[in-house]
């Protein structure tokens, strides 16, 4: 099959109306890459879990394990790029001359990836003047472990991995007074946000305690999807 040939069949799967398409480039190579409609991050679930499954309930053992803390979860992190902050006991809320045994000790576990978009296969000319959509997806566990137990940070970034030419956060409040215990899905989609982005970097946050034992907060799902505009019919 010929350059052409792919390149027309490229913008058929796609409907690529109206968008850049150079003969310059390598079209075998760019329909092999399959740069649209497919998750851009490795590892999307590091812990094996799926969204369609309810998170696991918290394992509690009948006699406490007592040991060293712990303040990251296992899981295969190949991929991604991890730190660990261990935050300083709160005692706050506690009235003088109580006598506390015990303090659960909180942990932010970071995870980041950055998403090469030439690299997955898009090109300067569809990234500048055609900006596919930019779709973020995630999914946390739901629990009572805190009020604070998550953050997002996705910023779409130049040539020189720092201009940060648009970016999204999410830092969400949790209703601990409330048992769920679900997936809690966290989206959002990048449109419109000028020429120059080639990198994408995904950056979220979620927050552990032990005490005694550990209890991590969970996630799955994660992904970043560039996707053709919707144009109307």
């Amino acid at each position: 099959m010929s350059a052409a040939e792919f390149r027309k069949k490229f913008e058929a799967e796609w409907s690529l109306i109206g968008a850049p398409m150079p003969d310059s480039l390598d079209w075998k190579s760019v329909y092999e890459a399959k740069p649209l409609g497919r998750n851009l991050l490795r590892n999307p679930a590091p812990f094996g879990l799926s969204k369609d499954t309810p998170p696991p309930e918290p394992e509690l053992h009948d006699v406490p394990i007592r040991g060293p803390p712990r303040f990251q979860p296992d899981g295969d992190y190949t991929g991604w790029t991890t730190s660990t902050e261990v935050l300083p006991y709160d005692n706050s809320g506690i009235p003088p001359g109580v006598v506390i045994c015990e303090l659960p000790r909180y942990s932010w576990f970071s995870m980041e990836q950055v998403v090469d978009l030439k690299a997955e296969g898009l090109w300067e000319e569809m990234l500048d003047e055609f900006q596919p959509e930019i779709v973020i997806q995630d999914w946390y566990e739901e629990s009572q472990l805190h009020e604070f137990i998550y953050q997002l940070h996705v910023k779409l970034l130049g040539a020189d991995k720092s201009t940060v030419i648009s970016e999204h956060t999410v830092n969400p409040t949790e209703d601990c007074s409330i048992y769920s215990h679900t997936w809690k899905e966290v989206s959002h989609v990048f449109s419109s946000y000028g020429p120059g982005v080639r990198y994408v970097q995904f950056l979220h946050r979620l927050k552990n305690s032990f005490m005694v034992e550990f209890f991590p907060t969970l996630f799955t799902g994660s992904s970043v999807i560039v996707r053709p505009v919707k144009t109307s019919s």
